[in-house]
This record gives structure tokens, C-alpha cells and sequence, in this order.
């Protein structure tokens, strides 16, 4: 049986009447999350971590484990790790017998294939949560949620904060620590949060991006001399490239029906003011195709540089920058 992640994100109450679960999906920062809700709506269990190897490995320890337990034993929590279609064929052992214990399985993304999914999907005494990537408007959402308390949270702090964790919810959670133990008087000054979060390299490439997208040759010539770019965020840049497409094409779709400046004001999430100018530049240098065209050359290289470790990545990032800037001036 399904149950949608955020229905679950609002009350994790909805999986007491089961007693064994599956969870996944590339979201590992979900999943901890769910993690830590079960943890804390079930304080008097104990908890159990161990992956799917050593279960199959031990499956006597196992099924003796979840099978018997002692009146003066604790409820038990089993959270198993890293699991695939190999451990259905227990799952299925101990599906109908487990009583008071609880299982939870968590898993990389699954296809439609998996039959362990289907198992779970099929199930009526048992749950399956999907855990999808998030998205711009989920990471506003959890920012917005869990700083709802604080002051100083403007819409160029949001952005910040959004554009920082780049659609990752563990690092985004690390951010939101970071803040609340640094803003202890829940006011959050900008300067302040630009220093913690690391922001200057992030907003040199964010210049160096915006000046590629507008055609300005001089000053993406002079950036991408000054810009430092990391190796190690590499999918990063390419990841705030492709939402500045993204809402580069939105927008433009909503001025077919209007005016540029309309659809630069009425697009959500809206665009900072600090930000119109350049972005109704960039809005009058592309069109759905070269947006579409460009976009295929980040799905390509981010490919590429995720299957070849031996590839110069960051001249290719500068390589892309400089094509962006070209095909912004093409006709």
C-alpha cells in the first residue's frame, strides 16, 4: 500500500496500524528525516540499525530476534539499510508472523521492475513511501517551516538559503543548524548569514552565470578569469545553470500571453527586485529553443562528468559558460 511522502511529513501517525515498511527513493535527506519523526513519535522503543548484508547473512540471529521477544525487553525498531530485491524472500518469511516489532526498509531508488516494490505496493499490511528528489518549492517550504520563528527571513535570505543547499535536503538540514545556533536571537542578518553559509564563492559564480546568460562577453570573459570554481561542485553549477533556464522558460511563456514585465512580476516563486534588471535582459536574449538547446548540452555534459573521472571538469564548466554566452548573442 502507498502513502504519499508529504501526507507522512504532516503525520507520521499514519503508519501505526502496520508494523513493516519501505521506504525509497534518491532523497536521502527524506529518509532521514522520516528516520528521525519515527525515532521521536516512538521514544520507548529501541532502535536497531543494520543493513541489508548482515541480515542475510544472519538471518537465524534475525528471525530469532524480531520473533521472540522478552517481557522485560524493550519494543524494537529494526531500521535495515541498503535494500534491494535480495531480501524480499525474508521479508516475505517474517511478513505475516512479526507482532509488536517494527521493520523499516530503506532503499535507493527502485524502478517499476523491483520486485520488492511490487511486494510493498501490493501489500495491504504493509506500507511503501516513495522518497523523490526534492524541488524549489519543497526546499522554500521546509526553509520556511523550520525558520518560521525567526526574524530577517526576506525573500533575498530565502533565496540564499534556497540556493546554498542546491535542491539537497541534507546539506539544506546542515544549513538550517548552522543558522539556528548561530542566530540564538532568531534574527537573521543578511552579511551575517552570507559569511556562514560560505556564500562568496557561490555568489562570484552566480554573477559569472547571470552575466553568461545575458551575452555580456566582457564581462563573462573577465569573470570566469576571477571566479573560483570548485571541482567538487561541479553538479552544483550546473544544477543553478539549469533553474535559471527553467525559470527563463517559464517566464517567457507567460509573457507570450502578456508582457515581459508582467510575467517577470506575477512568475513564482517571484524574482528578487535586486534581480529584474538582469533577468528581463537575459528574458530578451533566449528563446524556447535556445533554452532547449542548451539545456541538452547540461544533460550531456552532466553525464559526462559523472561517468569519467579522468575529464578536466572544471574547464568544461567555463567551456559551457562561454557557449551559454554565445548562443545568447546567436540570432
Amino acid at each position: 500500500m502507498i502513502i504519499k511522502s508529504y501526507l507522512l511529513e504532516q503525520d507520521i501517525r499514519l503508519l501505526s496500524d502496520k508494523n513493516l515498511f519501505l521506504f525509497y527513493g534518491e532523497n536521502l535527506g527524506l529518509k532521514n528525516d522520516f528516520k528521525n519523526l519515527i525515532k521521536k513519535n516512538l521514544p520507548n522503543y529501541k532502535i536497531i540499525n543494520l543493513n541489508q548484508e548482515e541480515v542475510i547473512k544472519n538471518q537465524e540471529n534475525f528471525f530469532s530476534e524480531t520473533l521472540n521477544l522478552s517481557l522485560f525487553e524493550k519494543k524494537k525498531i529494526y531500521n535495515i539499510n541498503d535494500c534491494n530485491d535480495k531480501i524480499l524472500e525474508l521479508i516475505q518469511e517474517i511478513h505475516e508472523i512479526i507482532d509488536n516489532q517494527l521493520v523499516f526498509l530503506f532503499a535507493e531508488n527502485l524502478d517499476k521492475r523491483s520486485k520488492l516494490r511490487n511486494h510493498f505496493e501490493k501489500a495491504k499490511n504493509a506500507y511503501v513511501i516513495p522518497c523523490y528528489n526534492d524541488n524549489e518549492i519543497t526546499i522554500r517550504k521546509i526553509i520556511l517551516n523550520k525558520l518560521k520563528d525567526f526574524k530577517g527571513l526576506t525573500t533575498e535570505n530565502l533565496n540564499l538559503i534556497s540556493d546554498n543547499c542546491n535542491l539537497d535536503r541534507v546539506k539544506l538540514n546542515n544549513e538550517l543548524s548552522k543558522i539556528t545556533n548561530c542566530f540564538t536571537n532568531k534574527n537573521i542578518e543578511n552579511g551575517k548569514l552570507k559569511s556562514l553559509l560560505d556564500y562568496k564563492v557561490n555568489n562570484d559564480f552566480h554573477l559569472l552565470k547571470n552575466e553568461a546568460l545575458s551575452g555580456d562577453r566582457i564581462k563573462t570573459n573577465k569573470l570566469l578569469s576571477d571566479t573560483v570554481i570548485e571541482t567538487e561542485k561541479n553538479i552544483y553549477y550546473l544544477t543553478i545553470i539549469n533553474q535559471s533556464l527553467m525559470k527563463l522558460n517559464e517566464t517567457s511563456k507567460i509573457a507570450e500571453q502578456s508582457s515581459i514585465d508582467e510575467a517577470i512580476n506575477v512568475v513564482k516563486p517571484p524574482i528578487f527586485w535586486k534581480e529584474k534588471p538582469i533577468f528581463k535582459k537575459q528574458l530578451l536574449k533566449w528563446n524556447s529553443n535556445k533554452i532547449k538547446k542548451i539545456q541538452n548540452v547540461t544533460y550531456n555534459l552532466e553525464v559526462e562528468i559523472k561517468s569519467n573521472a579522468q575529464i578536466n571538469k572544471n574547464i568544461l564548466i567555463k567551456k559551457l559558460l562561454v557557449d551559454i554566452c554565445e548562443l545568447a548573442n546567436a540570432s
